[in-house]
C-alpha cells in the first residue's frame, strides 16, 4: 500500500486488509513526511512493514514495496482501496495456474454503494483476442490500486517508470510487461474496493495527458508521438489550459524520454492500435448519438 498525508484513510484500509481471510503480509510505503502518521501505521495490529522514503515517491513507491515483499505475488492497494474477501486467494490460484500471467487486473467497486468503476467495462470489452494460456480477457491497462502482479515479472521489467511519477502510469507498465512476454489480463472474479475522496483533484487531467504523451514518446512509433503532440499543441492554441499545462510538462521531460526511448515490438504495437481503433469507434458512436 502506498499512502501520503491521509493517515485516517490509511488506517481504515489496514483495518480492511487485516480482516481478510488470507491474512496477507502487508508492506506500507509512507510517502508523507509526518513521523506521527508513520508511527500510527507501524502501531496498527496488522503488523505491517512500514517504509518511509522521506520524500514523495509517487507510484514508484509500489516498486519499493515490491522489492521488499517476500511473496511471489504482490497485490497493490492505495490508502483508499482494499481487497474483497477471497480475492487474493483467487488471484493466487490464477497466477499459479497460468505461469505466463504477469499482472491480473481486478474488478473495482467504488464507494459504499459498490458502483462499477467505468474502467471495468473498458477492460471487459477489450478487443484483444483471448489467449489460451491466460485467464480472463487480455488487456493493456488496469487500475494501479486494483491489480495483483507476479513479483518477478514486475521487478524484471522495472515496474513503474520514474519519468511518469504518478498519473496514468499503468499503461506503460502494461506495455512493458506485454513486450517482455508476460500476460496482462482482466479477471472480474477478483474484486477490489475503492473509496476515493469525493473532492476534486486539481491538475489531474493535465497530468494524465502529459503522461499519455510521454508514454507515446517512450514506446510508440515516432509518427504516432508527433501526431499526438501536434494534437495536444492544437488544443493548447485553442485555449485549453489543461492541454497547455500538459504540453509544458511533457516538453520538460522529453529529452529524458528520448534517451530512454524503446520501441514496442510489432505485436504489441498492433494490440495498441486495436485498442485505439475501438476507442475511436466508440467516440464516433457517442458523437452521432448526441
Amino acid at each position: 500500500m502506498i499512502t501520503r498525508g491521509r493517515p485516517r484513510s490509511a488506517l481504515h484500509t489496514l483495518d480492511q486488509l487485516a480482516a481478510l481471510p488470507e491474512r496477507p503480509p502487508v508492506v506500507v510505503v509512507d510517502n508523507g513526511t509526518d513521523p506521527v502518521a508513520t508511527e500510527a501505521l507501524r502501531a496498527h495490529p496488522i503488523g505491517a512493514e512500514v517504509l518511509r522514503p522521506g520524500h514523495n515517491t509517487g507510484a514508484l513507491g509500489r516498486n519499493l514495496a515490491a522489492r521488499h515483499a517476500s511473496t511471489p505475488y504482490v497485490a497493490f492497494s492505495d490508502d483508499d482501496s482494499w481487497w474483497g474477501p477471497g480475492a487474493l486467494g483467487r488471484a493466487a490460484d490464477l497466477l499459479d495456474a497460468h505461469p505466463r500471467l504477469g499482472l491480473l487486473a481486478a474488478r473495482s467497486l467504488v464507494g459504499p454503494e459498490e458502483d462499477e468503476d467505468p474502467v471495468n467495462a473498458l477492460l471487459a470489452g477489450s478487443p484483444l483476442p483471448p489467449e489460451p494460456d491466460l485467464p480472463g480477457r487480455p488487456v493493456l491497462g488496469f487500475l494501479g490500486c486494483a491489480c495483483v502482479v507476479r513479483r518477478r515479472a514486475h521487478l524484471e521489467t522495472g515496474g513503474y517508470h520514474p519519468l511518469l511519477f504518478f498519473g496514468a502510469e499503468e499503461t506503460l507498465l502494461a506495455y512493458d510487461l506485454t513486450a517482455a512476454g508476460w500476460g496482462v489480463a482482466y479477471e472480474p472474479t477478483v474484486v477490489a474496493h475503492h473509496h476515493p475522496d469525493p473532492g476534486e483533484r486539481p491538475g489531474r487531467s493535465a497530468l494524465l495527458r502529459r503522461n499519455a504523451l510521454l508514454t507515446d514518446w517512450l514506446r510508440r512509433p515516432a509518427h504516432v508521438a508527433v501526431r499526438h503532440t501536434a494534437g495536444l499543441a492544437a488544443a493548447a492554441v485553442r485555449g485549453d489550459p489543461g492541454a497547455a499545462t500538459a504540453l509544458r510538462g511533457a516538453a520538460v521531460r522529453l529529452p529524458a524520454a528520448l534517451r530512454q526511448r524503446r520501441r514496442l515490438p510489432a505485436r504489441v504495437e498492433h494490440a495498441v492500435r486495436l485498442l485505439e481503433r475501438q476507442a475511436r469507434t466508440e467516440h464516433d458512436r457517442e458523437e452521432k448519438g448526441r
